[in-house]
């Protein structure tokens, strides 16, 4: 007999923060972008666009200089704009509105047998069967009444964001390099998958590229080369996030079984095992001992 393997079922939640790391994994290690620099053939550093600038300069201190500049090359990735658009809902057409607050999402993901309540089941119908004799074990039973346990999640939320990718450097020779990858990685298409925890997201490039070089200006700034990409991401969310008291999956059962017990009055009501016979020989109740 072959071994039977289980296999367990984890699903991470689709947050905000899911999207975003997505796409930063995607620039950060997939496409892993490097440059000609003062000290060779390097990585070029992807950092995330946040509004803490003491905090970045404390925990990179190789990012800025001394007197607070970047160090180019740099590549910086920033959330725009994030709309719910309902032409843009993805895959997921119907909407499941929460009718029980209690027991979580349902969307149906999984199933698997419960093998106790299911082999309890078929064993009653050999019983019955066979007249309450048991069958040896290794006579196989078969039942119509099979009992799964149903997983259940939240109904994925489509959410249409754009974020804006800017490449930073001194030299044109390093704009070329990072620009490039982008431009050809996806064919001749603008589309590509991103991914993080298990979740899978479409990305599509903007086919124009937006260039904010300063190298015509003739005053003391520094020369820099600036490109702003921007992308649009359909991803989704699942449940509410920290505030959700709902649970992440619930496990229900499904119904095999109805029996619709018999209503009875409590005045008037003739039972089964009555014997009028007995109750005309003078039997209190006519019952049958």
């Amino acid at each position: 007999m072959a071994k039977q393997t289980r296999e367990e079922i984890h699903i991470l939640p689709s947050s905000i923060e899911t999207v975003d790391y997505a796409l930063y994994d995607y620039v950060n290690d997939r496409l892993d972008l490097h440059t000609d620099t003062n000290k060779g053939w390097e990585k070029t550093p992807v950092v995330w666009i946040t509004s803490e600038r003491a905090f970045q300069i404390k925990e990179d201190k190789e990012m800025r200089d001394f007197e607070g500049a970047l160090n180019l090359p740099i590549i910086m990735i920033e959330r725009t704009a994030m709309s719910k658009d309902p032409s843009k809902k993805g895959t997921f057409q119907a909407n499941l509105p929460f009718f029980n607050r209690i027991k979580g999402g349902q969307w149906e993901i999984a199933r698997r047998v419960q093998q106790k309540k299911t082999s309890e089941f078929a064993n009653a119908d050999a019983n019955i069967k066979h007249n309450n004799i048991t069958k040896p074990k290794f006579v196989r039973r078969k039942t119509d009444k099979i009992v799964y346990n149903i997983y259940s999640a939240p109904q994925p939320v489509y959410v249409y964001t754009t974020y804006s990718i800017t490449l930073k450097t001194q030299y044109q020779q390093q704009m070329n390099e990072l620009l490039q990858p982008f431009m050809t990685r996806t064919g001749q298409i603008n589309y590509f998958k991103i991914k993080r925890d298990g979740h899978f997201y479409e990305a599509m490039l903007q086919s124009d590229f937006s260039f904010n070089n300063n190298i015509a200006n003739m005053s003391e700034e520094e020369r820099r080369y600036e490109t702003k990409i921007d992308v649009n991401v359909v991803g989704y969310l699942m449940g509410e996030g920290k505030n959700d008291k709902r649970p992440k999956i619930s496990i229900t059962e499904n119904a095999v079984d109805i029996k619709m017990p018999r209503e009875r009055t409590q005045i008037g009501d003739v039972p089964d095992h009555f014997d009028t016979d007995l109750e005309k020989q003078g039997i209190k109740g006519g019952y049958r001992e």
